[in-house]
């Protein structure tokens, strides 16, 4: 396959974690970086496509665009997508789906654009074949993305498929787990370097844990995903793919720094255990099945990251176990530095320091603070 450099590629992110996302391209050595809202956009080859399907950490999916345009009606839309030669990406036999946002007032029924798409697509095949592809919501082999704003339109290919969060790792999750990609982004907001220990004392079912480790040791988040839509494309190269993963180094049975967690409830650390026995050096990860109160600090130095209840069921006594948290940090982490996640900011407030950052990101559908603060030693006793 000859590689294309001038694809357009965008890889959507959530809400907040759109310049964590730049810097994490810019990691990789991408340049040219547009930040959109959820998402980054620039220039690539279906080289990088590959590449970021599998090493992406702050991302949900990779799009690459097909078209662009602008529409004053449905039969705008339907002229327009009937003029794609949608034969080339996909076969008669592979199922396919249409998915997306539409903000626009041109239509009475923002799904109906969807609609529009799918019978171009499929009056496409019947014109060259007699035969059409058939639409799978669930789980299609080949996935197209559909934005409307107002007049303009983009349709891309989703490449990604299921959502990158999907790592394969987590198999026992709490009550209100944190999602990959956010916890991947959190950490990678903090500017933690993976060289300098890390320590969660509210971890649930470990992802903070997991992803940090993941990050310590330079392991391409989806190392296990075996599947992805762009393999289901008729341009898909799977030599190139299998040399971007030749690279990756599964040998890795041991952390470079020191990693660990802890949670009052026995289930939690059970469930935190069971998603860290998926990778060779998950059982270096240090888990102790206890309250925040009676964890002592693990090194003179280090960061916490953290992503406690926020009250929906503690109830009236939460801004009390914030107290105690901003208490616990004063006595025992002093030197440290503390990141806590938390849609409570009444709660936050009781933690009772200066945040020295502040940064508004969403977990699912709550609003959240994800803030930053310094103990400095020997200043807070």
């Amino acid at each position: 396959m000859k590689r294309d450099s001038r694809l357009n590629i965008t890889v959507k992110t959530f809400f907040g974690f759109e310049e964590t996302l730049k810097q994490e391209l810019q990691e990789f050595g991408y340049s040219d970086i547009e930040v959109r809202n959820r998402a980054v956009s620039f220039k690539g080859d279906w080289h990088d496509v590959y590449f970021l399907n599998v090493h992406v950490r702050t991302g949900i999916s990779v799009l690459v665009e097909l078209k662009s345009f602008q529409i004053n009606n449905e039969k705008d839309l339907y002229r327009e997508c009937a003029k794609i030669d949608w034969t080339r990406y996909f076969g008669v036999d592979d199922t396919f789906a249409i998915k997306g946002a539409v903000f626009s007032d041109l239509f009475r029924h923002s799904q109906y654009p969807f609609l529009v798409v799918k019978d171009a697509i499929v009056d496409t095949f019947r014109k060259r074949s007699k035969l059409r592809p058939s639409v799978e919501i669930r789980s299609p082999k080949v996935l197209f993305d559909l934005y409307i704003n107002n007049k303009d339109v983009v349709l891309s290919i989703n490449t990604s498929g299921a959502p990158l969060f999907q790592r394969g790792y987590r198999q026992s999750v709490g009550p209100a787990p944190l999602n990959e990609v956010v916890a991947a982004g959190l950490i990678k907001m903090t500017g933690w370097d993976g060289k300098t220990p890390l320590y969660d004392p509210f971890c649930g079912s470990g992802t903070i844990l997991a992803e940090a480790a993941m990050i310590s040791v330079n392991l391409p988040p989806a190392v296990e995903r075996t599947s992805y839509a762009f393999m289901n494309l008729r341009n898909y190269d799977q030599d190139d793919y299998q040399e971007i993963m030749a690279k990756v180094d599964r040998r890795i049975n041991k952390l470079p720094i020191e990693i660990g967690g802890s949670d009052i409830s026995p289930e939690m650390i059970a469930k935190t255990r069971r998603n860290l026995r998926h990778f060779s050096f998950g059982r270096h990860v240090n888990l102790n099945e206890c309250s925040f109160e009676e964890v002592k600090k693990p090194a003179e130095k280090g960061i916490i990251i953290t992503n406690p209840p926020y009250g929906e069921r503690i109830g009236d006594h939460i801004e009390s176990m914030y107290e105690g948290i901003g208490d616990w940090l004063k006595q025992e982490m002093d030197g440290w530095e503390c990141w806590i996640l938390s849609s409570n900011i009444d709660a936050l407030k009781s933690v009772g320091l200066h945040a020295t950052e502040k940064h508004k990101v969403f977990n699912g559908s709550l609003e959240c603070s994800f803030r930053k603060f310094e103990l400095y030693k020997g200043s807070l006793k």
